[in-house]
């Protein structure tokens, strides 16, 4: 057992865990600094940081010490370290350690070197990333594609680029961070309707153009929203913007490579392939690198998106080993091989997801490689993942701004690689965890709000 386990052993211990404010609070109450000083103000959200810090309650700083592999050893920012069942990484098809991406990033390395060395405007491409661009297209079945340097750098440069201060981006209310600000910025008009509701989003997009006719709608969906695992139906989303004459934006980061025929994510599921107006994506979780594209139909799109993107012009290209990397997995994830990976990820995610289910605790969404477990109240979530990481299983706590307050939970991440044998482990030891941590925090003294 960790050494700092012993923190937890006694309930006067959990009364100074409670009483330093390690368990209480959320990130909400520091989103909106005061004061004339730009920088001093920042301090009291580092004073509760530092708490939490202290006590193991801040997972949000740990390092691993080697690859992202189903048992792996990482560490805690405040100097704990454990060797366990990894399910925090986003290895989803477990390439990361695959011989064939292994090789073709030595290959790339030794003919290229690391670096890019310029925007992809400025003799940043190369061979594999022109090459990059042609197999994401065939993948897609898209015409033409545009690749970032990463895929938050896809989301944001895709939104600035392409929508102007007069027109309208409609967003689903659980999207991803990088495309509720790439929105922000490039427009005020922004409407957030409810997650996967599509009467909502009819509303939406009938009031807007009853009093703009003049002006352009961009609607922002996921293929696979990652801390709920629920997916839109696109058909419909699709057929809903052709009507209202809106452009429909889905972002495929964590379902392409992962899911569905050939690994073409829920686009592919649905039958939707090629017939979406945009689709852009993040190579950071099937495809063992960094980097993110967005894919078009239209050369004057990609052309328009290059100049005006500026996480694109304005941005070091993908280096040729990320680029070498990516190509490769995209030849794995398209073979029989790849076919077997999602077969074997995909029993991992149902021996996991039916084992909690037995263990009496809720898995939000549908089967795919992420698994939400909810929690609820941020103190269980906070005192249970610490309590899980003494016990060795790696999971991912999450809470506000990434989900509602009082709605956090372990977003578990699984792959091709995990056993079904570490699934089960995995879920028993979480039920024990939220248990033992429940009981400790009844049994503490209460603290006053932060």
């Amino acid at each position: 057992m960790n050494p700092t386990s012993a923190l937890f052993a006694e309930p006067p211990m959990m009364g100074e865990l409670r009483a330093s404010g390690a368990l209480t609070g959320t990130t909400a109450q520091f989103d909106t600094p005061r004061g004339s000083g730009l920088l001093e103000r920042t301090s009291s959200f580092n004073d509760w940081r530092e708490a939490r810090t202290r006590h193991g309650m801040w997972q949000y700083a740990r390092s691993l010490e080697g690859a992202p592999l189903p048992i792996a050893s990482v560490c805690a920012e405040n100097g704990d370290k454990v060797r366990g069942i990894n399910f925090a990484s986003q290895d989803y098809l477990s390439l990361s350690m695959h011989p064939g991406v292994m090789e073709a990033a030595m290959r790339a390395l030794r003919d290229y070197g690391p670096h890019s060395a310029g925007s992809p405007v400025l003799l940043g491409n190369t061979r594999m990333s022109l090459a990059l661009e042609q197999a994401i297209s065939e993948l897609l079945q898209m015409d033409h594609v545009v690749l970032f340097p990463t895929g938050w750098g896809a989301a944001f440069g895709a939104l600035a680029a392409l929508v102007r201060r007069d027109d309208h981006v409609v967003i689903d209310a659980l999207a991803h961070m990088s495309l509720r600000q790439g929105a922000t910025v490039a427009t005020e008009n922004v409407v957030t309707v409810k997650h996967l509701n599509l009467e909502s989003l009819r509303d939406a997009l009938s009031r807007i153009r009853h009093q703009d006719t003049a002006n352009a709608i961009l609607v922002v969906t996921e293929g696979l929203f990652s801390m709920d695992s629920d997916s839109p139906d696109l058909t419909a989303s699709q057929a809903l913007c052709n009507e209202y004459n809106a452009t429909l934006l889905v972002d495929v980061a964590h379902d392409l490579g992962a899911m569905g025929p050939g690994g073409t994510g829920a686009i592919g599921t649905q039958s939707m392939l090629g017939r979406v107006d945009l689709v852009m994506g993040s190579f950071s979780k099937s495809f063992a690198s960094n980097g993110g594209f967005l894919a078009t139909h239209s050369m004057a799109v990609k052309q328009f998106v290059k100049m005006f993107g500026g996480t694109h012009m304005f941005s070091n290209a993908l280096s040729p080993v990320q680029a070498a990397v990516v190509l490769e997995a995209c030849s794995v994830i398209a073979s029989r091989e790849g076919d077997e990976l999602r077969e074997s990820l995909m029993r991992n995610v149902g021996a996991l997801r039916g084992e909690l289910a037995c263990e009496g605790l809720r898995c939000l969404g549908d089967p795919s490689p992420l698994v939400p477990v909810l929690i609820g109240p941020e103190d269980v979530s906070r005192l249970a993942g610490r309590l899980l990481f003494d016990r060795s299983v790696l999971v991912n706590q999450v809470e506000f701004p990434a989900v509602p307050i009082q709605a956090s939970r372990m977003r578990m991440q699984v792959m091709a690689d995990h056993t079904e044998r570490q699934a089960r482990h995995a879920a028993r030891k979480l039920r024990k965890a939220v248990d033992d941590a429940q009981s400790m925090l009844q049994s503490a003294p209460a603290a006053c709000p932060l």
